[in-house]
């Protein structure tokens, strides 16, 4: 049997973090995925998630429960499955999110959760390629955070639209503010797709002390008592076993974490005694909590100007990879959005509450990655800190039955009033005065659709995840409602066991997810190793 001093499950954004840290530090590690590596071309290629998010060999293709918010559809939440997880399908997009989300976790008990204490894990995680203020952006670390190196015309416009109701041009939303408009930051460097599996894990790869197995899916905990002590996986069609001497890390993400916890017995008794699992350790919040951004898309057609949609097609697609391949500014390497507006539904409040994002090109309704034949542009929008919450339950013992999923979109009055205002914000943007050379008409959802209850009826109908699942092992005191993890991230109750991915987040944040994901590896991996939280970016 094997033996390592930590066994982490993923090979994903956190996970990939954490056993960098380790091995790094002379601890040996075994990293179990449940997918390939990473080797698929689309992976490298920026573009490329547009394939590889509908990829059986690289995703979970999991689907969340139909619901009144989604207009009782059933909306695709796929996450990552190879090495690097959703770090190496996601879009790319780079988002730390504001200081008063951190300063909220620790107000609500974890302690070393608050701005100023994940600052300088931030300014570890990154390395910023571009002008930035040292005080809050890093340069040194594993991570290439850059700006895009391809512009359009239309982005420029959007901005100045965004300017134009009042959003102030902003340079750089992961320093000192976050409100405003200007260009996403991205996780791609050389025209490549930088995931955490290539920034964090590959340069330990070759270290002696670390071993990694692909197609390795995690089936239970072993449990001794309430210790654990180790993880069943199963690989190639074998079941086999690892030991860990020191810790079990899961990092499988906010759907196969719990998932993986409650096919242990580790869960609401409830919820296992329905799926025929023994109750081995009672623990109501595992797979509850379970939280999510919900954006509708705005679509117009343009005049005056070509957009992505014609870039990408016959012999322009063949220029545009020849740029890439050399490495030049090209549309394939871009990220999924270009360009953001981070805003206020009312100015009383002293933070952005809703994202506008911006893309010059456009799909077909219901076919992400099949552009329209038509010069488009694309705005999505959702309210950033959702207050609707769900669960993830698993309804069978049997480890490849998908779990029920049910992130309750736009069930809180909250979230429907900012998504109206984000919605009307962004018609706003793209019928704005420095719009109109470019501004054609309406696609999505039409001009037609003006009241709340139209708007909102559209949302329902047209909305879909933004693949920001969060929150299903809360983390904070015992004490607390549906919590799972402590401050430091160990499981409340059991020993030897940790959590530390998106699964963890107590609160959503004003972000996509990838960054935080990787703030909680980097806290995880000091938690582990017994360090002093870090005081100043290393």
């Amino acid at each position: 049997m094997d033996v390592f001093d930590y066994v982490i499950i993923g090979g994903g954004s956190a996970g990939c973090v954490i056993a960098n840290r380790l091995v790094t530090a002379g601890a040996s590690v075994c990293v179990l995925e449940a997918g390939p590596v990473d080797s698929n071309f689309f992976i490298h290629m920026p573009v490329g998630f547009v394939k590889t998010l509908f990829n059986p060999s690289l995703i979970w293709q999991f689907y969340s429960e139909p619901s009144e918010g989604s207009g009782g559809r059933k909306l695709y939440a796929p996450q990552g499955k190879t090495l690097g997880g959703s770090s190496s399908v996601n879009g790319m997009v780079y988002v730390r999110g504001q200081a008063n989300d951190y300063n909220a976790w620790a107000q609500s008990g974890n302690r070393g959760w608050g701005y100023a204490d994940v600052l300088p894990y931030f300014r570890r995680i990154e390395s910023r390629m571009a002008p930035h203020d040292p005080n809050y952006r890093g340069s040194k670390g594993l991570l290439p955070v850059t700006d895009p190196d391809w512009r359009h015309p239309l982005c420029e416009a959007f901005i100045a639209g965004a300017q134009s109701i009042g959003l102030p041009r902003n340079a750089d939303y992961n320093g000192a503010t976050q409100e405003g408009t200007g260009y996403y930051q991205r996780t791609i460097a050389g025209a490549r797709r930088i995931s955490a599996a290539r920034a964090y894990l590959y340069p330990v790869m070759k270290k002696p002390n670390i071993r990694v197995l692909t197609d390795a899916q995690a089936s239970s905990l072993i449990l001794d008592g309430k210790r654990v002590v180790g993880v069943s996986y199963r690989r190639g069609g074998v079941a086999s076993e690892v030991r860990a001497r020191r810790e079990v890390i899961v990092s499988a993400g906010a759907i196969n974490t719990p998932r993986l916890l409650q096919l242990s017995g580790i869960g609401n008794p409830d919820v296992l005694t329905r799926a025929g699992v023994t109750v081995r350790h009672a623990l109501n919040g595992v797979g509850e909590n379970l939280s999510d951004h919900y954006s509708p898309r705005l679509v117009a057609s343009v005049k005056n100007i070509g957009t992505i949609n014609g870039l990408v097609k016959g012999p322009r697609l063949m220029s545009e990879f020849l740029r890439w391949s050399l490495r030049k500014p090209s549309v394939l390497a871009l990220s999924a959005a270009v360009c953001y507006a981070f805003g206020r539904s009312d100015p009383a409040l002293d933070a952005p509450d809703y994202t506008i994002i911006f893309t010059p090109a456009s799909y077909k309704d219901g076919q992400l990655g099949v552009l329209d034949d038509y010069p488009g542009i694309t705005a999505g929008a959702w309210q950033m800190r959702p207050e609707s919450t769900g669960y993830v339950h698993i309804t069978s013992a049997d480890v490849n039955t998908a779990p029920t999923i049910q992130p309750n979109y736009l069930a809180a009055e909250k979230d429907r009033r900012v998504l109206l205002h984000a919605i009307r914000s962004a018609r706003r943007i793209l019928q704005s005065q420095p719009m109109a050379a470019y501004y054609d008409a309406e696609r999505l959802p039409g001009a037609s659709l003006q009241t709340d209850d139209e708007l909102l009826d559209f949302a329902r109908r047209y909305g879909s995840s933004t693949y920001h699942l969060a929150g299903s092992c809360r983390m904070g005191p015992s004490t607390a409602r549906n919590t799972v993890v402590n401050d430091q991230l160990r499981v409340h109750g059991l020993e030897n066991l940790r959590i530390a991915d998106s699964s963890v987040i107590p609160a959503m944040v004003s972000a996509n997810t990838y960054a935080t994901a990787l703030l909680i590896g980097e806290k995880a991996a000091d938690f582990i190793l017994g360090r002093e939280a870090l005081a100043d970016a290393a």
